[in-house]
C-alpha cells in the first residue's frame, strides 16, 4: 500500500513539474469540455429556474390557492355553497366569439374572459389606463365596458372609447390589457383577449344551450392546510361533477411539462456536443502523448513503471478537464441569468440570481466521464510505449489495442455516462433512445470513414499529382478521414435532421394540410339556426360543401371503471385525458374516417350505449374492443363499451373526433352543432364577406378561419424551430472545434510531408490543391452521410411519430454541402497555410 502511494505522490509531482511549461496543445479540449458542460449546466438551471418559480408564484399565476373549473354548466347550488364554505371565491367565465364593429365591416375572433369584481384573488391585472377592473368594466348608460388585448385594436383598427359588438350586446372600450397573473395558467388562446364583466356576457347571449363555455371558480381559501386533501375531498362529494381542479402548487401544469420536456431536449443536445467534443478530448490527448513520446521513452530508460508513466499523464489529463469544467460551469452558472432576464415577462421566472448546484453538479459529472471515457484509449496505448521510441521517430501504433484494463474502464465510464443521462432524463425511453441513435452513429462514421478510406486506397491512379496526393492522404495510415467524419458528421446530421423536420412540417401546413383544410369552422350553431345559418353559406359560397355535426363537451373520468387520474399514461396519449374532449354522435361511420377494428353499430341500435374510438389513440391507451370509457357530460357520468376502432385523419383539419358514440346514448340532451364550409376557389374577398355575413346574422355563432389558425401555429413552429437549431447549433460549434483540433493534431505529420515534397520540387500551390481536394472529398463524403443519416431520422420522426407526410427538401441538401465544404477546406487550409511556410532543414535534422 505505501509503495502504491509513493508512487501515486512521485507521479502527481511530477505532472505538476511537467505542466509548468503550459497548456500548449489542450485549448481545443478544454474549449470542447468547457461548451458541453456550460450547455448541459445553462439548461438545466433555466429549467429548473422556471420549474420553480411556477410552484412557487402558483397563486399569482393560479390567480387563486385552487380552481375548479366546469365546462358548458354552471356550478349547481350545492356546489357553489361548498366552494363559499372554503373561502373568497371569483369566477371568470371564457369562451371564443366574435368581435364586430357596430356598421358590420370589420370582425375578430376573440377570445372573451368575463370576471367578477373579485378578480384577481391574487396577482394584478396590468392595464392601460391603470383604474380599478370594476370601474373599467362597469356598465355606463347603455354600453358595457371592456378591456382589449393591443393585437385587436390593431385588427380591427380601434381605439379605446369605440364601440364593439359582442352578441347581441354594445360594449365600449375603455383600455387595453397588459398582462394578466393567471394567463399561463388558463391556456394558449389563437385569438386576442376581449375581457368584459360577467354581467356583459350574460346579457350579449352568447352562452347558450351547447356552447363551449368554460366556467373556473378560482377560491381563496380560509385555511390555506387544508389545499393538499381539497382535490379528494371534492370529489367525493360530488363524484359526478366532471369538474377539472388545479391547485397552485400546479398552477400550469402543461407549461411544466412543456419546459421540462423541452429541457430534456436540450440537456440532450447538450451531451451529443460534450460527446462530439469526447472525440476532441482523444485527438488532442493523443496529440499530446504523441508529442511526449521521448519524454515517456525517457522515464522508463531510467527505470519508471509503465504505470507510474500513465499516471503522470491521467493527472494531467484531470487537472485540465477539471479546468475546462470549472469553465463551462463559470459560464453555465452566468448563462441563466442572461436567458431568465429575456424570458422575464414571457415566462414565470425568479425575482432574483439564482444557483442551482444539482445542476452544475450533474454538467460536471457528465464533462469529468466523457474526459476519462475518452482519455483511457490514448493513454493505454501510450503504456505501449517502447524505451527504444527515444533514439527513433515514431509515433503510437494505434492498429494495436491498449491494455484490457484501459478498455474495461473507458466502458465502464460511458456505461456510468448512460446510467447517468438515463436517470436524470424526464422521459427515459427518449433518453435511451437517444443514446442507442449516438451509439449507432457513431459506429455507422467509424464504417463510413473506413469505407472512404478502403475506396480512396482502390481507386485507380490518377496523372495530376496534386490529387494523386490527396487521394493517398486520405487512406495513409494516420490519415485525418475518422476525426473529419466523425467532428462533423454528428453535428451536421443533428442539423439535417431538424431542418427536415422543420421543413416538412411547414410544408405539410402550408401546402397539403392547408389545401385539404376548411375553409371555416363554425361552432356553437343552435338547432333553431342551423337552417337560417345553411342557407347564408349556400348563398355566399355556391360552390362550397357544408358539414354539420352534434357538438358536445365531455371530460374522461375512467378506462374500464378505473380512475384516470391514477392510472400510468404513457405520454403521446395524455392529451386526450387532458381537459375536456369535443365528443358527437352519428347513425353512420364518418366519410373521413375508415374501420380499421370491430363493427359499427345499426342506424336504429337502441341498446347499451356504445362509442368508437380513434384507434392510434386508443392504442397509446392501452384500450381494445369491449373496454369501457367513463366520460362526464354536463354534470352526467355516462359509460359507453368500445364498440370499434377508426383510422382517423388528422391531418385533414376536417370534423374529426375520438370518441363518436352511438345516438341513442345522447338522445334528447342539450347540444350545439358545429359545421365547416370547404369551398377551395373561394377567393379572400369572398371569405370576408362570408364571414361578414354569418356574424352580421347570428352574432352568437363563433367563426373561426382556417387560414388565421394556420398562420398563429405556423408562426409558433417558426420560433420553436429557431430555438432548437440555435440549441443544436452547440453541436455543430463543438463539431468544428474537434475538427479544428484533428487537423492541428495531424499537422506534425504534415510538416515532414511538407517539407520532403517540396525538397523534391513540390511546389506550394501543389501543396495547396492537394490539401483542397483532400478536405473537399472528405468534406463532400461527411455531407452525404448526415444527408442519409439526417433524412432517415427525419423520415422517421415525421412518418411514425408526427404521422405526416415526409418529403427530402433539396435545399436542405444543398446548405449541408455548402456548409460541409467550407468548414472543412476553409478550416483544414488554415490549419495547415503554417505548414507550407516550414522551412526545410530544422525538420530535416529529425528525420
Amino acid at each position: 500500500m505505501s509503495v502504491s502511494l509513493h508512487r501515486l505522490r512521485i507521479a502527481f509531482r511530477l505532472a505538476l513539474r511537467e505542466m509548468r511549461g503550459g497548456l500548449a496543445g489542450f485549448y481545443i479540449f478544454l474549449a470542447c469540455i468547457a461548451l458541453g458542460t456550460a450547455a448541459i449546466a445553462a439548461v438545466n438551471s433555466v429549467s429548473q429556474a422556471i420549474t420553480e418559480a411556477i410552484a412557487s408564484q402558483g397563486q399569482e399565476l393560479l390567480a387563486g390557492d385552487i380552481r375548479f373549473e366546469l365546462n358548458n354548466r354552471e356550478a349547481t347550488g350545492a356546489e357553489r355553497a361548498f366552494f363559499d364554505g372554503l373561502g373568497k371565491v371569483s369566477v371568470a367565465t371564457g369562451l371564443r366569439s366574435m368581435a364586430r364593429k357596430p356598421d358590420g365591416s370589420e370582425q375578430a375572433l376573440v377570445e372573451v374572459k368575463a370576471v367578477d369584481d373579485a378578480y384577481p384573488l391574487y396577482g394584478t391585472l396590468r392595464s392601460e389606463p391603470q383604474a380599478p377592473l370594476s370601474d373599467l368594466l362597469a356598465k355606463q348608460g347603455d354600453t358595457f365596458g371592456a378591456l382589449a388585448a393591443p393585437l385587436l385594436l390593431e385588427r380591427l383598427g380601434i381605439k379605446p372609447g369605440d364601440e364593439l359588438l359582442l352578441g347581441n350586446t354594445k360594449i365600449t372600450l375603455r383600455g387595453t390589457v397588459e398582462s394578466e397573473p393567471d394567463a399561463l395558467s388558463d391556456g394558449f388562446g389563437f385569438a386576442p383577449r376581449l375581457m368584459v364583466s360577467r354581467d356583459a356576457l350574460v346579457a350579449s347571449g352568447l352562452i347558450t344551450t351547447g356552447s363551449l363555455v368554460e366556467h373556473a371558480y378560482k377560491i381563496r381559501l380560509n385555511d390555506p392546510a387544508i389545499r393538499a386533501t381539497l382535490t379528494d375531498r371534492a370529489n367525493k362529494k360530488f363524484p359526478s361533477a366532471g369538474w377539472s381542479v388545479r391547485t397552485s402548487n400546479r398552477a400550469a401544469p402543461s407549461l411544466t411539462e412543456n419546459v421540462q420536456r423541452f429541457s430534456q431536449f436540450l440537456t440532450l443536445v447538450g451531451l451529443t456536443a460534450l460527446i462530439v467534443g469526447g472525440v476532441g478530448v482523444a485527438n488532442a490527448v493523443r496529440a499530446f502523448l504523441d508529442s511526449k513520446r521521448t519524454t515517456i521513452a525517457t522515464f522508463k530508460c531510467l527505470g519508471a513503471p509503465a504505470s507510474v508513466v500513465t499516471m503522470i499523464y491521467l493527472f494531467q489529463i484531470t487537472i485540465l478537464a477539471l479546468i475546462g469544467i470549472a469553465i463551462g460551469l463559470a459560464l453555465g452558472t452566468i448563462a441563466p441569468i442572461a436567458a431568465l432576464h429575456f424570458l422575464d415577462g414571457v415566462l414565470p421566472v425568479p425575482k432574483g440570481p439564482v444557483f442551482y448546484p444539482g445542476a452544475l453538479i450533474l454538467a460536471a459529472l457528465f464533462g469529468l466521464l466523457i474526459t476519462i471515457a475518452f482519455a483511457l484509449l490514448p493513454l493505454g496505448h501510450a503504456r505501449r510505449v517502447p524505451a527504444t521510441a527515444l533514439f527513433r521517430e515514431q509515433s503510437f501504433d494505434a492498429a494495436r489495442w491498449p491494455p484490457l484494463l484501459y478498455l474495461l474502464g473507458a466502458a465502464a465510464s460511458l456505461a456510468a455516462l448512460a446510467a447517468l443521462a438515463v436517470y436524470s432524463a424526464e422521459d427515459r425511453f427518449i433518453a435511451w433512445v437517444f443514446l442507442a441513435a449516438v451509439a449507432g452513429a457513431f459506429v455507422l462514421l467509424r464504417l463510413v470513414a473506413a469505407l472512404i478510406a478502403a475506396i480512396a486506397r482502390r481507386s485507380p491512379r490518377v496523372n495530376s499529382p496534386a490529387l494523386r496526393l490527396a487521394i493517398g492522404n486520405i487512406h495513409r495510415p494516420g490519415a485525418l478521414t475518422p476525426s473529419v467524419v466523425l467532428s462533423l458528421g454528428l453535428g451536421l446530421a443533428l442539423l439535417v435532421t431538424l431542418a427536415l423536420i422543420d421543413g416538412n412540417m411547414r410544408r405539410q401546413l402550408t401546402g397539403s394540410i392547408a389545401e385539404k383544410a376548411p375553409n371555416f369552422f363554425f361552432v356553437d350553431i343552435q338547432g333553431t339556426e342551423r337552417q337560417g345559418f345553411v342557407n347564408i353559406l349556400k348563398q355566399q359560397s355556391p360552390q362550397g360543401t357544408i358539414t354539420q355535426v352534434p357538438m358536445l363537451r365531455g371530460r374522461i373520468l375512467a378506462f374500464n371503471g378505473k380512475d384516470v387520474s391514477q392510472m400510468n399514461v404513457p405520454q403521446a396519449g395524455r392529451w386526450v385525458l387532458r381537459g375536456d374532449r369535443g365528443i358527437t354522435y352519428e347513425e353512420s361511420l364518418p366519410s373521413n374516417s375508415k374501420l380499421v377494428e370491430g363493427e359499427w353499430w345499426k342506424p336504429d341500435y337502441a341498446g347499451e350505449p356504445l362509442v368508437s374510438f380513434s384507434a392510434q389513440e386508443a392504442k397509446e391507451l392501452g384500450l381494445k374492443i369491449g373496454d369501457t370509457v367513463t366520460v362526464n357530460v354536463l354534470g352526467r357520468n355516462i359509460t359507453a363499451k368500445i364498440a370499434n376502432f377508426r383510422q382517423v385523419e388528422w391531418q385533414n383539419l376536417s370534423i374529426n373526433f375520438v370518441m363518436v358514440f352511438s345516438p341513442n346514448t345522447f338522445r334528447g340532451a342539450p347540444h350545439a352543432w358545429l359545421a365547416t364550409l370547404s369551398d377551395p376557389s373561394a377567393t379572400p374577398q369572398q371569405e370576408a364577406a362570408t364571414l361578414r355575413a354569418v356574424s352580421n346574422a347570428y352574432p352568437t355563432i363563433t367563426t373561426v378561419r382556417v387560414k388565421d389558425a394556420i398562420d398563429i401555429v405556423d408562426q409558433l413552429i417558426g420560433q420553436l424551430a429557431t430555438a432548437i437549431r440555435a440549441a443544436a447549433a452547440v453541436a455543430l460549434i463543438a463539431s468544428v472545434l474537434v475538427l479544428s483540433g484533428a487537423l492541428a493534431a495531424g499537422n506534425r505529420a504534415r510538416t515532414h510531408d511538407a517539407v520532403i515534397l517540396k525538397t523534391l520540387g513540390g511546389t506550394r500551390s501543389m501543396l495547396i490543391r492537394a490539401f483542397s481536394y483532400e478536405y473537399m472529398i472528405l468534406g463532400a463524403a461527411t455531407a452525404v452521410f448526415a444527408l442519409v443519416a439526417g433524412g432517415i431520422s427525419a423520415w422517421f420522426i415525421v412518418v411514425k411519430i408526427m404521422h405526416l407526410q415526409s418529403t427530402f427538401l433539396p435545399d436542405v441538401a444543398i446548405i449541408t454541402i455548402v456548409a460541409s465544404l467550407v468548414l472543412t477546406v476553409g478550416i483544414g487550409l488554415a490549419g495547415t497555410w503554417r505548414v507550407l511556410g516550414q522551412k526545410a532543414a530544422p525538420v530535416l535534422r529529425e528525420l
